[in-house]
């Protein structure tokens, strides 16, 4: 088990190798296909983001509504396959981790291989134990979005797969 934690610099990821197994603990950024495509328009109107991509994870999950005393209701991963025509752009903008479930298309494991990022996998069908592991929730941006809205997670302990690490070798054709 390796041991990671925010921020992170890219170094820290080049030794890590597909199907690894990570506890991450900092902050990382949900958004789900809704943000991705509002990513997308405004880069394509030439107009300023609402955040700084650079050196951000990004997790594909909607998080559930939280319950009272709760930080975050249920926080399991979306199916990635439905940002892989948005990735490449994230990448472009600095973000450094992406976190979600299944297998990526070739263009995105270059992608990644390309920004020397990585991939990472979290546990499908365990958005309650992943939700324990949110230690705080607040609003990042897209607030219109309601539970695609980007959050920024802090997260302890948080368990990950590395998918495709940043020589581009993925958990599903490679090992």
């Amino acid at each position: 088990m390796i041991y990671l934690k925010a921020p992170l610099e890219k170094s820290k990821l080049y030794g890590l190798r597909a199907g690894g197994e990570i506890l991450f603990s900092g902050k990382i950024y949900t958004a789900r296909d809704q943000a991705h495509k509002r990513i997308a328009d405004i880069v394509k109107s030439n107009k300023k983001l609402p955040l700084d991509l650079r050196g951000k994870i990004i997790y594909y999950c909607g998080p559930a509504p939280a319950r009272k005393g709760q930080v975050i209701g249920s926080c399991g991963p979306t199916t990635s396959a439905r940002m892989d025509r948005y990735t490449p752009l994230m990448l472009e903008f600095g973000v450094i981790g992406l976190i979600g479930k299944g297998r990526r298309n070739r263009g995105v494991r270059m992608a990644v291989k390309k920004h020397r990022v990585v991939y990472f996998l979290a546990p499908s069908g365990c958005g309650a134990l992943l939700a324990s592991k949110v230690v705080s929730r607040k609003l990042a941006a897209f607030e219109d979005l309601g539970p695609e809205a980007i959050y920024e997670l802090e997260v302890e302990d948080f368990p990950l797969i590395v998918g495709i690490d940043s020589r581009g070798k993925s958990i599903y054709e490679d090992l």
